[in-house]
């Protein structure tokens, strides 16, 4: 019986889709119907080239005691229309949100009238009128004049519904921006996200730049890159997979204090927090440490939070995080030893801490050493119980090839990483600048690319020539723009934050 009730519900969800797509056929030829008969009249929407729009919805809705009684020019798409015989109402939706239109016959006239009641849910309106309340309160425009700017020829989903189905909400973002209010803040509040790092980068005089993205040696990250080939040189390149190389030359070069943010494209996985390509920034600062990093860290998360959401305390998935209080700074070792009990400093030979990941079931690669094993403790026990702001600081030389060593123990780096809601936030060094060291770590990197890491760095002998003119002790550290709005918005997915994220070609 399970069986054939679940056969009968296939084939009614497939004929409630044809019916769905016969519906919207039908109505399509509908509206270029009375597409033909407008330009055949010589009102064709798509010659209008301009429209004279002097206000937002926002700014009326806003400053009601400013703008009541006087005239605006406001446009936008057509979401809802009430007819009443010979007064109307409709709503208009602009960048800033929707207001109501009052349409009366006798103000804008009868033919006009007519041209109104044959509008459709989805054209573009351009409205000249007077602003005024409502006898129910609510702010509205009385129109004088009414002008259809562009004919929607294919109807929206259903006002209550939008797109109901994910897949479609990514590929169809310009439908997903219109239906739903939620999904048009998200991006607002990433545009102000990047404007306020702007802004605060400024305050503290860095210097915004642009660096190549097409390059014959993608370094700077553990990552597969994704190769291209360029025709008019005939060379093959990589696409970046990170920023850093190149701004260190730029430190070199005296620029002091340089970021940029910029894509980058990682050749990995799709899940919930990975795309493969992502919007990344990058600092760097000549004269500080990964601890003056972890100061500016600090204070920029308590910045962007207040910019954007309007209060130091923020709510993820239904959990407070609290970004106004100062972050918790721990160990890599010490956040283990609090977990699992294990203290790796007491651990002398890779083969001990092979011992100690076999007893606790942890996979590893017969090439990892003891670093790499500490890496692999701290992603199985101590990642997502990293909830509140914490710099988990000191990891292990073998997964820090661009790193400055402690000078106390020189199997671990000065390099720090920000954990919010059990995610990676960032990731921070006191930059290496010693060319000799930096050749034999590269060196280190070759050897596993010839063992097959795919993620391994290679020997770039311009940066080593660069770092022997002389780098000065430097701070640097990577954000990841896409998680930081996943973040500040309370979003589930990378996808729900990336306008277009990347898909799977669709079958046709």
């Amino acid at each position: 019986m399970g069986e054939k009730n679940q056969q009968k519900n296939q084939q009614n969800n497939q004929q409630k889709g044809q019916q769905k797509t016969q519906d919207v056929t039908q109505l399509q030829k509908v509206r270029r119907e009375k597409l033909a008969e407008l330009q055949a009249a010589g009102n064709d929407p798509f010659v209008i080239v301009k429209y004279d729009q002097t206000h937002h919805t926002a700014q009326i809705r806003d400053n009601y005691d400013e703008f009541e009684g006087k005239d605006v020019s406001i446009a936008g798409r057509m979401m809802f229309k009430r007819v009443m015989g010979k007064a109307s109402f409709c709503n208009i939706q602009d960048r800033d949100g929707r207001i109501q239109v009052y349409v009366a016959r006798d103000e804008i006239g009868e033919e006009a009238y007519k041209g109104f009641k044959k509008m459709d849910i989805g054209d573009i309106l351009g409205v000249k009128g007077f602003v005024f309340k409502t006898k129910t309160g609510e702010i509205s425009v009385h129109a004088k004049e009414l002008t259809l700017l562009s004919k929607s020829l294919t109807p929206l989903p259903e006002k209550y519904h939008g797109l109901e189905d994910t897949d479609t909400r990514y590929r169809q973002r310009y439908v997903d921006l219109i239906m739903s209010d939620t999904s048009r803040d998200v991006f607002i509040k990433r545009s102000k996200i990047i404007a306020g790092i702007r802004r605060f980068l400024a305050e503290r005089d860095f210097m915004e730049v642009e660096t190549p993205m097409l390059v014959s040696n993608a370094g700077g990250a553990a990552a597969r890159p994704f190769e291209t080939h360029f025709n008019a040189l005939d060379e093959d390149f990589k696409l970046r997979i990170s920023l850093e190389l190149y701004l260190k030359r730029l430190i070199i070069g005296g620029l002091e204090r340089v970021y940029e943010i910029g894509r980058v494209f990682r050749n990995e996985g799709l899940d919930t927090r990975h795309n493969p390509e992502f919007t990344l920034m990058e600092l760097y600062q000549a004269y500080t440490d990964y601890h003056g990093m972890m100061d500016l860290t600090e204070d920029m998360y308590r910045f962007l939070a207040q910019e954007v959401c309007g209060s130091t305390t923020i709510t993820y998935n239904g959990t407070e995080i609290d970004l106004g209080k100062p972050f918790r700074r721990l160990t890599m070792v010490d956040a283990i030893k609090e977990e699992t009990g294990i203290d790796f400093d007491k651990v002398t030979t890779d083969e001990e801490a092979k011992k100690l990941a076999d007893e606790r079931h942890i996979e590893y690669e017969a090439r990892h050493k003891k670093g790499d094993i500490v890496n692999l403790f701290f992603d199985e026990f101590c990642e997502d119980k990293m909830i509140q702001p914490t710099f988990i600081m000191d990891h292990p030389i073998e997964i820090s090839p661009l790193t400055k060593k402690k000078p106390d123990d020189p199997t671990k780096v000065e390099r720090f990483e920000l954990y919010i809601n059990g995610w990676e936030m960032c990731n921070a060094y006191s930059e290496l600048n010693d060319p000799i060291d930096q050749r034999e770590r590269f060196a280190a990197q070759d050897a596993l690319a010839e063992q097959g890491d795919e993620e391994a760095q290679h020997t770039d002998e311009d940066f080593l020539y660069a770092m022997e003119i002389g780098m000065p002790p430097t701070g640097g550290i990577g954000y990841g723009i896409d998680r930081l709005t996943m973040l500040l918005t309370d979003s589930a997915a990378i996808r729900d934050v990336l306008l277009f994220p990347t898909m799977r070609r669709k079958k046709q």
